[in-house]
């Protein structure tokens, strides 16, 4: 097979992945790069120098440059096929049993991972994209090495929102010009390529959840890849619909923004917690006290600064005519503890409770098990109505301050939370790095947002110096947290797990993101360098 000029494949051909990786679909994305990537590098050293600025001392503000767009009167697009009714949302990777699961499941969505839930791996990338092709031709099917089938089942099912990697990912596989293509354009141009048509002759569209975004000006980006690809492929104009996470802590500050950008494609904003913590951590890792989290575990959806995030977000979305879309249940419940499901599905309950109370619209699990739990509480808030757009929560004002006022967060920094990040770190690492990127630790499913929070609070305690406040046996004051200390117990967390050897690689690799002078921004970036 040709390769269109300056297109170069350094990955596997495996079986069926020529029906991918055609000279139509290479000369597509390779389009989309020359004629993005300048901007995508532009925009990442803006993230740089923001952090930078950020380390001597600014805050994050609403921008005044932009107080028209939060003034002004617009909406955005009307809901799209298939996103009217949004109360229940699964999310996992593309695998061919969990895309069969994840469409059965009874959500309203499915939020295809090609990110977090996933792992870069080039069988994953190509895979993945066959497995959503041929889910929505219903042809795929699946058996498993103990001989159960999988098929898809006859009625509805759920409607695909694929999410394609954040800018700050590169496809080391595919060369256009000798440069990589951003892992974002691959993921959005080979799924639009292969699947845009076939969404609309079924009545759904193409449709796609943003991650990781830090900016209105990454929103504009996105638009601007949207308006050329569907001129390309001969798409009216809006028919392609984002959802964008507010994940980071800068684009809590431009929601009006991002919406505004992406008026005529946006389908909504998303409250995603974990990356959002992360994000705080990361960006105000060297401002001592007033930005140190307790335990991650110990930081919920009611915390201050994230009850005000959430309020903030669902005022915004509602107040454009834009879905909310509520945070992840990321319990897996056990079919050998039943206090265990108890407890965790109480819990559950509680928080997809509280969601529909705010005027969130629908809501995230990880599990097939926990989707009847959201269906229960958004039915009996919605009742017939596909959404609550309806309560735009004007009474709701949130301040700059609001948003900023992470000191306030209650729970403690103990042993056993160190302990917890560096074991859950290690065990996720071992898996990415064998090729899965969603995982269950500890009755909880972890992913690449978890398990940056685990790292990046670690190294932001080593680095500030924290002294914890209870120690391994419950007493107090803990001990100070130290290199030495974090080592010592990565390799007594190691030792604790099934063939710790297997875990060699994964505990170097936590150490090198978790106790380094130099933070290293996404933990995925090194470790996607030591996968072939």
């Amino acid at each position: 097979m040709s390769l269109p000029a300056g297109v170069e494949v350094n990955g596997p051909r495996h079986d069926r992945y020529d029906e991918i990786l055609t000279p139509e679909a290479l000369g597509f994305l390779a389009e989309l790069h020359r004629a993005f990537e300048p901007r995508r590098r532009e925009l990442l050293a803006r993230r740089t120098a923001r952090e930078a600025a950020l380390a001597e001392g600014e805050l994050f503000d609403f921008l005044p440059e932009t107080a028209h767009v939060r003034e002004g009167d617009w909406r955005v697009a009307e809901p799209a096929p298939g996103l009217v009714d949004r109360r229940v949302e699964i999310t996992g990777p593309t695998d061919a049993k969990m895309t069969i699961n994840a469409l059965n499941s009874g959500a309203r969505v499915w939020l295809a991972d090609l990110e977090d839930a996933n792992t870069p791996a080039w069988e994953n990338v190509v895979e993945g994209q066959l497995n959503l092709r041929d889910a929505i031709d219903r042809t795929l099917g699946f058996t498993s090495p103990a001989g159960k089938r999988y098929t898809l089942g006859d009625g509805e099912l759920a409607t695909i929102v694929v999410r394609p990697r954040g800018w700050h990912l590169t496809e080391k596989h595919l060369l256009v010009d000798g440069e990589r293509v951003a892992g974002a354009l691959v993921d959005f141009g080979l799924y639009l390529f292969h699947c845009a048509r076939r969404q609309l002759d079924r009545g759904a569209g193409p449709y796609f959840y943003l991650p990781k975004l830090e900016s209105h000006l990454e929103a504009r980006l996105w638009n601007d890849v949207f308006l050329l690809a569907q001129e390309r492929l001969g798409l009216p104009r809006g028919t392609i619909r984002a959802t964008v996470l507010i994940e980071t802590f800068p684009a809590a500050f431009e929601m009006e923004e991002i919406l505004y950008e992406l008026r005529e494609h946006s389908a909504g904003l998303n409250a995603g917690r974990w990356d959002y913590m992360f994000s705080v951590v990361k960006k105000f890792r060297t401002r001592g006290a007033e930005f140190l989290l307790p335990d991650r575990n110990a930081v919920t959806m009611t915390a201050p600064f994230i009850r005000a995030y959430t309020e903030l977000l669902v005022r915004t979305c509602h107040r454009r005519g834009a879905h909310a879309i509520g945070g992840m249940a990321a319990f897996i419940p056990s079919r050998r503890d039943p206090a265990v499901n108890e407890t965790a599905l109480a819990k559950v309950r509680e928080d997809k409770t509280r969601e529909a109370g705010d005027g969130f619209d629908g809501s995230w699990v990880a599990h097939p098990d926990l989707v009847p739990i959201c269906r229960e509480v958004f039915d009996a808030r919605l009742g017939d109505r596909p959404h609550q757009l309806d309560r735009t929560r004007a009474e709701v004002t949130v301040t700059a301050g609001q948003l900023l006022d992470v000191r306030s967060t209650p729970g403690s920094r103990t042993a056993a939370g160190l302990r917890g990040n560096v074991s859950v770190g290690i065990q996720y690492l071992a898996s990415w790095l064998a090729g899965t990127g969603a995982v269950a630790i500890n009755n909880l499913m972890e992913d690449a947002a978890t398990a940056e929070i685990s790292r990046s609070q670690v190294w932001q305690w080593l680095h500030n110096d924290v002294t914890l406040d209870l120690a391994d046996d419950g007493s107090a004051p803990g001990p100070r947290v130290t290199r030495e200390l974090v080592e010592r117990i990565a390799a007594e967390e190691t030792a604790k797990l099934p063939d710790p050897d297997r875990y060699a690689a994964a505990r170097a690799l936590f150490l090198e993101v978790a106790v380094t002078d130099e933070f290293v921004d996404f933990l995925t970036l090194p470790a996607y360098e030591r996968m072939p």
